[in-house]
């Protein structure tokens, strides 16, 4: 059977008191296609402007390939000039993709194109909008954010393939222990359940994003994402409003992302081995108990 898969609800508008009742509160994902459409951005945003405002700046790229346990989380595959990585993404097919990427840092100008959408909530982290970038075939591995917030994901240029996952599934998805990943030895758009048996019934959502479409994806939710063109995405970043969330994303932050590094600096290939391990026999132990932890 597989995955069990259900459409993210897309609206147009939304007034912020539906907004916390069906999606912030329940910590439910949606669409909301029309938040975008009085962004400047939306419409001057093109490959070319973006070339333009951040030139030849060489920015780290990260391709599909499994991480290697003797280097650091995020250790890019390669690198290469901003403006010549645009024009390989708008050219051809590249696993290529730039994760994270700080782009007002070297263009300040481009936060004037957006809008906060805080006639929805509060929260906002002004000081961390990121952008991803991807070449059509490139894809983010399955994790959840270590720090916990709520994102509100725009996407520009093209097309993106999301699938979610609530939290409460993390070991069924073979989470890796110490750390805010999956194993990544199965494919999440078309899983080997003989493999893989405890990911067989997990429950999600899948979407399909298109340009200047913005998904809300609540606090702690795990994403697998796939550019389906050369395309590019803007992530703003929310503190939930519990003081529990705030303390859990500090801990995660201190604790275990902390351990997680040092861990794997003194072991490396042993510890990565040892915590596929844990995870599977976790997936397994899960899957046989029929409880999500």
């Amino acid at each position: 059977m597989g995955f069990i898969l259900s459409p993210v609800d897309v609206v147009d508008t939304i007034s912020e008191a539906d907004f916390k009742a069906k999606y912030l509160n329940p910590r439910k994902p949606v669409v909301i296609k029309g938040l975008t459409k009085n962004w400047p951005a939306r419409d001057k945003w093109t490959p070319e402007y973006l070339k333009q405002v951040v030139g030849n700046k060489v920015v780290p790229l990260y391709d599909n390939s499994k991480a290697d346990p003797s280097k650091p989380i995020n250790a890019p595959a390669a690198e290469m000039p901003f403006d010549t990585y645009i024009d390989l993404i708008r050219s051809k097919p590249t696993e290529l993709r730039i994760f994270f990427f700080n782009i007002f840092k070297q263009a300040p100008q481009l936060l004037q194109d957006i809008v906060m959408p805080k006639d929805l909530m509060g929260g906002f982290l002004e000081s961390m909008p990121a952008m991803f970038f991807g070449g059509s075939n490139s894809v983010t591995f399955l994790h959840y954010d270590i720090d916990l917030p709520h994102l509100f994901h725009t996407h520009f240029g093209g097309r993106k393939q999301v699938i979610l996952f609530e939290n409460k599934w993390k070991r069924r998805l073979y989470c890796i222990p110490n750390a805010t990943y999956a194993l990544e030895d199965y494919d999440v758009a078309n899983p080997d359940i003989k493999k893989f048996p405890a990911l067989d019934g997990v429950e999600g959502y899948e979407v399909f994003l298109e340009h200047g479409d913005t998904l809300f994806m609540p606090t702690g939710y795990w994403h697998w994402m796939k550019y389906l063109d050369g395309s590019y995405s803007l992530s703003l970043r929310a503190w939930d409003a519990s003081l529990s969330r705030k303390a859990a994303s500090l801990y995660n932050l201190a604790v275990k992302g902390g351990v997680d590094s040092v861990l794997k600096m003194l072991f490396k290939g042993k510890y990565a081995t040892w915590r596929e391990k844990l995870a599977v026999k976790r997936a397994e132990r899960e899957l046989g108990t029929g409880k999500l932890h």
